[in-house]
């Protein structure tokens, strides 16, 4: 969560493949179209053109044998059985017709015999064959022995689940997968990354390409659930906050407490949260809200890697991980992941891992020595991601969330480094890695307009909040069409200035109300004087508030056009058994209505409130070549990177006294891959590039190293 303030979701009997049409769904599957996609917004409050494509028929999904690419596709004309017999006997000579009606009805027949070869091409071609043709990703569960309607596949077939589908998950539960939008969900047996589904009509597929610029992103983030936040997660605070002092709000104290309450749990605690407080059905209820992009926050020690005295629950984040990026490929959403923390702490805020200030990230004695160990994650994360298994699936990776370091400048010299290190991992060019993702360190977008101008996909990551600004704000009628007018201008010229430039995070809170929203150490906090009597308690708002938190909502998604919500869902408060920052949960605003039901019904929220802008403010509707991997990617005028050494002087002493540093001498270990049963045909390494050989930062042998989160003032004599 930001502390930033941006002023600055057959009964016939008839078998195939060995099964009954009763063992599967009788909804009936529409054919992935891009004849309309999102287009370029034209101005402040008309953003995207949306044209939707209307099938003037349905096609009758059969399960395919993925060896043979075949499938029967039936047009289901509404007038008659959904199954056509096609081997009814001959009909009595007394009842044919006319010699003129049987060629008529020949004609007849033969144009219904090439109208269904046609669909059944179109559904080769764009659903089948893309895939063959480019499975990039990780994926489904394994499926069953046998086809059962419950969203799981037979043996050998591709399922594609539909509106009204039961779903079955890996631990034997089930739930109705409701998708309003034309989406599907795909179960591959035998291939974990089929790239066939599509969280929603307008959504381009997995296996289809997504246009940066032009698609437009509606995301929520999964906060809260692999690093865990005490406004999020108060249950798992709740338990401590009173007995143990030393707890702070941050996940270090909150390892610390439960790891002495062994007869609690210990830290099987959190992985109990993991399995738990996100599940599959979440991920179905996302792409059934019209959500097509998720922003998944993961700490640091997910792979693994502790030093010291660090308290975390290490290596086991990263198993939930690859339990998001199979979910999200079945709803056909893609990921954005986001380093959320980094050794060191980049901000010292709770969300950081550590809570303390200063943070000793790229500043201090030890903070090129922790940039250095955060290079390591970020390559392993980068080697793993660009994999041609998930390229399509993530195609975004923020290397550092929110850095505010004193010396902010130097954010830049990191960003640079990293850059540097993921492009020579990837290489140059469209589908070669993800978009890097840089947040504005609290800057707003002005001074990042020509930063590493020439890039090859760099993307810029908002956080425009108005919670943070420590100030009175007991009321929301003026806060829509600040929305408006606070982002969109500024959002455009980033846009047409940097390159692609999203909201990374957002929420509805316009004032500071809610539990724990500034931590469990702000005993002076909120600083909004009606929070109990009127904001913290949503049962009490009327239709007339509602209303209100609706029309910010559709204020900010018209006004941020490429967003990530923070966040999907806020849990319940173990004290009042509700959500006690409701203005933070999109699955909760849903629920009750101030949320739209589509996010598309934002677009021209901004001109109904007077609040647009003019034409000359508008984004142009594209982006550059070189800003999406084409021509002149990669390439740097001189000026672009100058004051950008790495590592800065600035930071490689302290006092004339040179810093520890850490050596590229360490043993390659490459990221967890998913266990999956049948293996699939495509051996997942954990590594895309073969080439990168060079050792990870360790401690040098025989030194001794001040403690990476509290190092003192002074370095250490030169090991």
């Amino acid at each position: 969560m930001s502390t930033y303030i941006y002023h600055k979701r057959s009964n016939s009997g008839l078998a195939y493949d060995g099964y009954t049409s009763s063992e599967r769904p009788s909804s009936t599957y529409n054919p992935p179209s891009r004849q309309a996609t999102m287009s370029g917004y034209q101005s402040l409050s008309a953003r995207a053109g949306y044209s939707g494509h209307t099938p003037t028929h349905s096609v009758e999904h059969i399960p395919m044998d993925p060896l043979s690419s075949s499938r029967i596709a039936l047009v289901d004309t509404g007038a008659q059985s959904k199954y056509r017999d096609l081997g009814s006997p001959m009909t009595p000579a007394s009842m044919r017709p006319s010699s003129a009606k049987r060629r008529r009805a020949i004609w007849i027949g033969l144009a219904v015999v090439v109208l269904a070869i046609v669909i059944a091409l179109i559904v080769y071609v764009v659903i089948i064959k893309p895939h063959h043709s480019n499975s990039t990703s990780s994926g489904a569960k394994k499926a069953g022995d046998k086809g059962n309607g419950n969203g799981t596949a037979g043996k050998g077939t591709v399922f594609f689940g539909t509106d009204g589908t039961q779903v079955k998950t890996e631990d034997g539960k089930s739930f109705t997968y409701k998708n309003p939008f034309g989406g599907h969900f795909v179960v591959a047996d035998g291939d974990p990354y089929h790239n066939g589904a599509k969280a929603q009509s307008w959504s381009p597929a997995l296996n289809e390409s997504w246009k940066f610029g032009v698609d437009k992103i509606f995301g929520v983030n999964l906060g809260g659930w692999l690093v865990p936040e005490p406004f999020i997660v108060p249950a798992l605070y709740e338990k401590y906050k009173d007995t143990d002092p030393d707890l702070v709000g941050d996940e270090w104290t909150l390892s610390q407490a439960m790891a002495k309450d062994q007869a609690g749990g210990g830290l099987s605690q959190l992985e109990n949260h993991y399995k738990t407080f996100i599940t599959e059905e979440d991920f179905a209820n996302i792409a059934g809200a019209g959500l097509n992009w998720i922003r998944l926050p993961i700490p640091y020690h997910s792979l693994g890697g502790l030093m010291g005295d660090e308290p975390f629950l290490a290596n086991v984040s990263w198993t939930y991980m690859l339990k998001a990026f199979s979910w999200a490929r079945k709803y056909g959403i893609r990921i954005n992941i986001d380093l959320h923390t980094v050794p060191g702490s980049q901000n010292g805020n709770n969300h950081s891992g550590k809570f303390g200030h200063p943070p000793h990230w790229m500043d201090g004695v030890m903070g090129l020595a922790n940039a250095q160990r955060t290079m390591n994650y970020i390559r392993m994360i980068t080697e793993f991601v660009s994999q041609d298994q998930y390229k399509n699936l993530v195609p975004i990776f923020g290397v550092v969330n929110e850095p505010w370091i004193p010396t902010q400048g130097l954010t830049k010299n990191f960003y640079l480094e990293a850059y540097k290190e993921i492009r020579r991992i990837t290489g140059i060019g469209e589908g070669k890695g993800p978009y890097i993702s840089i947040h504005d360190a609290f800057a707003g977008p002005d001074p990042w307009r020509t930063f590493l101008n020439g890039a090859d996909r760099l993307a810029l990551d908002l956080h425009p909040y108005f919670t943070f600004g420590k100030e009175d704000h007991p009321d929301i009628e003026a806060y829509p069409a600040k929305a408006c007018t606070g982002w969109a201008v500024q959002y455009n010229a980033s846009l047409n200035n940097f390159g692609f430039t999203f909201a990374g995070e957002w929420s509805l809170g316009f004032n500071d109300c809610g539990q724990w929203i500034w931590g469990l150490t702000d005993s002076d906090k909120p600083y909004t004087t009606n929070c109990e009597e009127k904001w913290n308690d949503w049962t009490k708002w009327d239709d007339a508030t509602k209303a209100q938190f609706l029309s910010l909502a559709k204020a900010h998604m018209d006004s941020l056009a490429n967003f990530f919500f923070w966040t999907w869902k806020i849990g319940e408060s173990s004290k009042t058994n509700r959500v006690m920052a409701p203005m933070w949960s999109y699955s909760l605003g849903l629920e009750q209505g101030w949320i739209p039901s589509d996010p598309r019904l934002a677009l021209g929220e901004c001109a109904r409130l007077g609040a647009g802008g003019q034409p000359d403010q508008a984004y142009v509707g594209h982006l550059q070549p070189w800003q999406t991997g084409g021509q002149g990617a990669g390439t740097f005028k001189p000026e672009a990177t100058a004051g950008l050494d790495w590592p800065p002087p600035a930071l490689a002493t302290i006092a004339n006294i040179p810093v520890p540093t850490y050596t590229q001498t360490g043993a390659i270990q490459t990221p967890p891959v998913p266990t999956c049963t049948p293996p699939p045909s495509v051996t997942e390494k954990g590594w895309a590039n073969p080439q990168d050989t060079v050792g990870v930062w360790v401690p040098k042998a025989n030194c001794q190293y001040p403690d990476p989160w509290n190092p003192g003032d002074v370095p250490p004599a030169p090991c």
